[in-house]
């Protein structure tokens, strides 16, 4: 398994982003690191892409993603290395555009979406094994976002209950 370099970063398109724009070079948390600058740029997609199109954006960078994570994965020699954070970068965007737009729910979707990506309980750990490719590695990320989603919505239920 090679680690990724800055070189590597800027040799191809598909490493860049791969790489989440550099913060996969990070050498403690890839995942975390990107999950954050996922986060911080989502108030810039937001200016760009009209919310009416999200959905078509998101499914892009999805459909990208699947392409670009094989062909780093390739040459890191791990399809699902550490480093290759796109995943959290489009997992995020969508749990963000699902959210409700508060600071304290944003974080708490970050936070709650790299739990559920860290501990990758059932289905997602059965779509970590079973797909290894590009969109193996997309994939378990939108299914850390599906959970994501689901305990911010039972969140907001357990604290509308609690206010009457």
């Amino acid at each position: 398994m090679t680690r990724p370099t800055f070189r590597l970063l800027l040799s191809h398109p598909a490493h860049f982003f791969s790489l989440g724009l550099g913060s996969g070079l990070s050498p403690k948390a890839p995942g975390t690191v990107g999950s954050l600058l996922a986060w911080a740029l989502y108030p810039l997609i937001l200016l760009i892409v009209p919310t009416a199109w999200l959905w078509v954006f998101l499914l892009l960078t999805f459909a990208l993603g699947c392409v670009m994570v094989t062909h780093t994965g390739k040459a890191l020699g791990v399809v699902d290395h550490g480093g290759i954070v796109w995943d959290e970068f489009v997992a995020v965007w969508l749990v963000l555009w699902l959210s409700p737009a508060a600071i304290g729910w944003q974080c708490f979707a970050v936070v709650l979406f790299r739990l559920f990506d860290i501990w990758k309980p059932w289905p997602i750990s059965i779509a970590d094994r079973k797909f290894k490719n590009g969109f193996g590695v997309m994939f378990d990320d939108l299914l850390a976002a599906g959970y994501t989603l689901i305990g911010i919505m039972a969140a907001q239920r357990a604290l509308a209950a609690l206010s009457g």
